[in-house]
């Protein structure tokens, strides 16, 4: 008898596993989007190599749609930032910030880039938080520059 309701047991918890009760698994409708979005730390340059680099910010969670892009609008002249980075993020509603991460792939070594983000959500509607224009300066061949620590656990500024 014990061995009959191991077997249904595992049975039936196998059977969950594989062929998971229809609804069970749901698609959440979006989350209610914020009233105001702001950049509460950064832009910040993370790294760079001669030719990449990682932009990154934190902004207040803007809500909406679960799946968001982060932005960097960038250039080598402050008034003509024409080339855009874009990197894919998965909101996670239970946090109030968001941490956004952009590489910025093809750039030319010991060059001043210019660079502004913002983010926008799955339909290309914007979070409306973009940032004061910054710079970098990508090191020469081999070399890398680490410049932003390691982020804390602790709410942001």
């Amino acid at each position: 008898m014990n061995r009959l309701v191991l077997a249904l047991t595992i049975t039936t918890t196998l059977s969950g596993i594989c062929f998971p009760v229809e609804g069970f698994a749901q698609v959440l409708p979006p989350a209610k989007r914020a009233a105001q979005v702001r950049i509460t730390r950064g832009p910040s340059l993370e790294l760079a190599h001669d030719d990449l680099a990682i932009i990154r910010w934190t902004s207040t969670n803007p809500g909406g749609s679960d799946e968001h892009f982060g932005l960097v609008h960038y250039g080598t002249d402050p008034k003509t930032l024409n080339k855009t980075a874009k990197s894919h993020i998965r909101l996670n509603r239970d946090h109030p910030f968001t941490t956004f991460r952009v590489r910025l792939d093809h750039l030319k070594s010991k060059t001043v880039y210019y660079y502004t983000v913002s983010s926008i959500d799955s339909n290309g509607r914007s979070d409306e938080a973009t940032s004061a224009i910054a710079h970098f300066v990508t090191p020469g061949a081999g070399d890398r520059v680490v410049a932003y620590p390691p982020m804390s656990l602790s709410k942001p500024n």
